[in-house]
C-alpha cells in the first residue's frame, strides 16, 4: 500500500466517523423508552471515541510518525497548542447552540490536544503505559471524586462560562463534562501508537483488526460477565432508590449510556460498558471498535481484484473527502441542527445532511483542497511553529488527483504530515 492509500484509509475511517456522530445527532436515539435505535447501538459512543483515536493519529502524523526529539520539541509544541486553541475557539463559538440537538465535542478536544503535547516526545512503550493507567485508575478516581466536584449544566460551553467560571469549565471539560478529556487521554494514546506503526502495511491492518475486535468483544464480555454473572446489576439496581435516578432513568443509562461520567449509588456501574460513561468496559471497548473499523479499512485498500478495486474506490473517494475536512462539517451540521432549515423528519433530514456532506467535500477537495476551517488551523499552527523554530511539512495532495489511483503502487515513502488532524 503506497502513502496515498493509507492516507486514504485514515481519511475514510474519520470520514465514517463523522456520519455517525450525525447520525447519533439527527436520528432517534431510542427505538422505545430506555432502549437504544439500531443507529444508537452502532454508532452511539463509538463516533466520538474514533474521532479521538484518530486524533491521536493526526497527532503521531503530524509530528513525523516517530518520536520528537527534545530539541524539536518547542516548535512542534507551538503548533499542536495553536491547533488546541483554534479548535477550542471553534468551539466556544458554537457553544451558543442548543446541547439538546448536539453535546460540541471541540472544546473537549482542545483540552484533549494540550494534555497529549508532552506524549509526543515519548517512546510508544511509554504512551502505552499512560494509557494503561488512565483506563485503569482514572475512572474510579472520577466517581470516588465527583460528587466534591461541581455538577456539570450539561450545556455547551461558551466564551461566556470561560470567562464566568473558568475553573468550573476546566473541572467540565477535563472531568465530568460529556466528553471529559483526561479519561479520553486513553484514546489519543492509542491513536498516537497505532499512528507511529506502518500502516502501508497488510499485516499491520489486520493486526488492527484482529486486536480491535479482540478488545471490543473482549470489553463487553467482561462487563456482561460482571454484571450478569457476579452481581453487579443486581447491586445497580438494589442501590437505585437511594440514587438520584429514577427508574426509567437507570434503564436509560444502562442501556444507552450517561453524559461522560456514571452514578455513584454503587461502585458496580464502574463494570457496565454502556456509552459515554468514561468506565474501563467503555473506553476499552470503543476504542476497540475504532482499531477495528481503521484495520478494516486499510485492509480493504489493499484489495487486487480490479473491480472490487474500483468499487473501493468509489466508496472511499467521498468518505476520505468529508473525513479530510470534519472540522469544516461538523460545524455545518452543528449550525444545520440549529437553523430554521432543519425542518425534516429524522431520517430525510439525516439522509439530506450525508448527500450534501459528501457531495460538497468532494466538490471542495478536487477544486480548493483543504476544508476552509482545516486551512484556517493548519495555517495558523504553522505560523506558530515557524515562529518557535520549527519547518513546516509540505501538504498532501488533493483526493481527486489521487482516489483514481487507489488501486495501484504510487510509490511507498510515508508522507509525516496529515491535515485533517483538528475533526471533532
Amino acid at each position: 500500500m503506497s502513502a496515498t492509500k493509507r492516507l486514504l484509509g485514515v481519511d475514510a475511517t474519520r470520514g465514517i466517523a463523522l456520519l455517525g456522530m450525525m447520525a447519533v445527532h439527527s436520528l432517534l436515539d431510542e427505538s422505545s423508552p430506555g432502549h437504544a435505535s439500531l443507529s444508537f447501538a452502532i454508532f452511539g459512543g463509538r463516533a466520538a471515541a474514533t474521532f479521538a483515536v484518530l486524533a491521536g493519529v493526526g497527532m503521531a502524523f503530524m509530528t513525523g510518525r516517530r518520536r520528537v526529539r527534545l530539541a524539536e520539541f518547542g516548535p512542534t509544541a507551538a503548533m499542536l497548542a495553536t491547533r488546541a486553541l483554534m479548535i477550542g475557539l471553534i468551539g466556544l463559538c458554537l457553544g451558543y447552540t442548543d446541547a439538546s440537538y448536539a453535546a460540541v465535542i471541540l472544546p473537549y478536544y482542545a483540552i484533549l490536544f494540550l494534555l497529549a503535547i508532552p506524549l509526543v516526545i515519548q517512546p510508544s512503550w511509554l504512551i502505552g503505559v499512560v494509557g494503561a493507567v488512565v483506563v485503569t485508575v482514572v475512572p474510579p478516581l472520577t466517581h470516588v471524586l465527583q460528587n466534591q466536584l461541581p455538577t456539570p449544566p450539561l450545556t455547551n460551553p461558551t466564551f461566556t462560562d470561560a470567562i464566568t467560571h473558568p475553573l468550573d469549565l476546566l473541572t467540565e471539560l477535563s472531568i465530568t463534562g460529556e466528553y471529559p478529556a483526561i479519561p479520553w487521554m486513553a484514546y489519543v494514546c492509542v491513536g498516537l501508537i497505532v499512528g507511529r506503526l506502518s500502516l502501508a502495511r497488510i499485516r499491520v491492518a489486520v493486526a488492527l483488526l484482529a486486536t480491535g475486535t479482540v478488545l471490543a468483544v473482549g470489553a463487553a464480555t467482561a462487563s456482561w460477565i460482571l454484571l450478569n454473572k457476579y452481581g453487579g446489576l443486581a447491586a445497580i439496581w438494589a442501590a437505585q432508590p437511594g440514587s438520584v435516578l429514577t427508574v426509567p432513568e437507570t434503564t436509560e443509562m444502562l442501556n444507552l449510556g450517561g453524559d461522560g461520567t456514571t452514578p455513584t449509588s454503587t461502585d458496580w456501574w464502574l463494570a457496565v460498558d454502556a456509552p459515554h460513561t468514561g468506565t474501563a468496559p467503555d473506553l476499552v471497548g470503543t476504542s476497540g471498535s475504532a482499531i477495528a473499523l481503521l484495520g478494516l479499512l486499510l485492509l480493504l485498500g489493499h484489495v487486487s481484484t480490479p473491480w472490487l478495486r474500483r468499487t473501493v474506490a468509489v466508496v472511499f473517494t467521498p468518505l476520505a473527502a468529508a473525513g479530510s475536512m470534519t472540522l469544516t462539517m461538523y460545524t455545518a451540521h452543528i449550525m444545520f441542527l440549529n437553523s430554521d432549515y432543519d425542518t425534516y423528519d429524522p431520517g430525510t433530514g439525516y439522509l439530506l445532511q450525508v448527500i450534501a456532506v459528501l457531495v460538497v467535500a468532494v466538490a471542495w477537495r478536487a477544486t480548493a483542497g483543504k476544508g476552509p476551517l482545516e486551512a484556517l488551523v493548519t495555517a495558523v499552527a504553522n505560523r506558530a511553529k515557524r515562529r518557535a523554530g520549527g519547518g513546516v511539512a509540505a501538504p498532501r495532495a488533493p483526493i481527486a488527483a489521487t482516489a483514481t489511483r487507489i488501486g495501484a503502487s504510487v510509490g511507498s515513502a510515508d508522507r509525516p504530515a496529515i491535515g485533517s488532524g483538528e475533526q471533532s
